[in-house]
């Protein structure tokens, strides 16, 4: 069975390409196909495979601006010739699924999130977009709509990575979805002994995901946060920290890993797809205090691994830390976090998809 791989663009290692390398460990064999592929800036697992681009990797400045080219997208994923294929999957959060497969492949669709940047997040992105892509967006986005639904339609089969997306899916393209996690490695993580007395902020400083709704908190509170990544409002954050905050920007892996096991909890302020970093830090025994919307509520569950809180308020945000600090057994002992976060291991998601792949295949025989 020959095998096919469609992924967006491959310009980092991020959560949608952890996934397609676990993909790729699951058929070793499969082409790559992607839109725009930087090779500096992929892992050795993805480079052992063929990778074939679009001819979106062919135009002016592709690697840096290749999101200016989203309107081209479309008509690049439908010149690909897929004849070769017996099963296709793609990878969607961007333009992924809109390849035209034979009619007697198989087409599955693990799909991220439906693209953000038309649908639900639309107008937070308009809003932080210049004047000229303002101006374009609602004509560019109407089409990418129709395109988008319509080719939901190619998809034989969709797998969603969290139960908050289960819903967008059959939201937008009325289809129905089976959840499967995405890979977490959980082994890179372990339980500490030591237990800092601070909180934990981690991940890409940008809007939706709402650091400044815990800069706001924890400057209220007066409470030690502890701050990890960068991102386009980092600078603007750190202007308002008070001094019981401390960005560290990026770090190293080993120092990572450190802070997810030392903190008292990772804050997690913003509605995600689904979010791998508060496994991570579960997998480390810590728990989580989460906004309890979103894919949060797949991983963050009271009395087990963490806390919730109702509203993106600082009284919410800290009435949930409170009642944290007041009694941290609603958030579960480090074993207890440690042992749920391991059903999200990556070896959990390779046994699903390839049984789902297994079960699809057999249907459509």
């Amino acid at each position: 069975m020959k095998v096919a791989i469609v992924h967006y663009w491959l310009v980092g290692m991020r959560g949608g390409e952890k996934v397609l390398e676990a993909l790729s460990e699951l058929y070793p064999e499969a082409v790559i196909i992607t839109h725009v592929c930087d090779e500096s800036k992929i892992s050795d697992r993805l480079k052992k495979h063929e990778i074939r681009e679009t001819f979106i990797a062919r135009l002016p400045g592709a690697q840096k601006h290749y999101q200016k080219y989203l309107p081209l997208m479309p008509l690049a994923l439908e010149l690909m010739d897929l004849q070769e294929f017996d099963l296709v999957i793609s990878s969607e959060s961007g333009p992924a699924k809109g390849i035209i497969p034979r009619p007697d492949a198989l087409h599955v669709c693990y799909c991220h999130s439906p693209m953000r940047y038309i649908w639900d997040h639309y107008h937070i992105y308009r809003n932080g977009a210049g004047r000229l892509a303002r101006m374009m967006m609602p004509l560019m986005s109407h089409k990418l709509r129709i395109w988008d639904v319509t080719t939901a339609a190619r998809v034989d089969r969709f797998v969603a990575n969290s139960s908050f997306i289960s819903q967008r899916i059959g939201k937008y393209y009325r289809r129905d979805a089976d959840v499967i996690f995405p890979p977490v490695a959980t082994d890179e993580f372990e339980i500490s002994e030591k237990v800092g007395d601070h909180y934990l902020l981690a991940g890409e400083m940008v809007g939706y995901k709402r650091a400044d709704l815990a800069i706001d908190a924890f400057n209220a509170s007066g409470r030690k946060l502890v701050v990890v990544g960068d991102g386009e409002i980092r600078a603007e954050l750190e202007k308002k920290a008070g001094a019981n905050i401390t960005f560290l920007g990026r770090v190293p892996f080993k120092e990572l890993k450190e802070q997810f096991a030392t903190c008292r909890a990772l804050i997690f302020p913003g509605e995600e797809d689904f979010g791998i970093i508060p496994v991570e830090v579960m997998a480390s025994g810590r728990p989580v205090i989460a906004y309890g919307r979103g894919g949060a509520l797949d991983t963050v569950i009271e009395g087990t691994s963490g806390v919730h809180f109702s509203e993106q308020s600082v009284e919410s945000l800290n009435g949930a830390i409170d009642r944290f600090e007041a009694d941290p057994t609603l958030a579960g002992t480090p074993q207890d976090i440690r042992a749920f976060a391991q059903e999200f291991d990556t070896s959990v998601f390779k046994q699903k998809m390839a049984a789902l792949i297994e079960n699809a295949t057999r249907a459509q025989a």
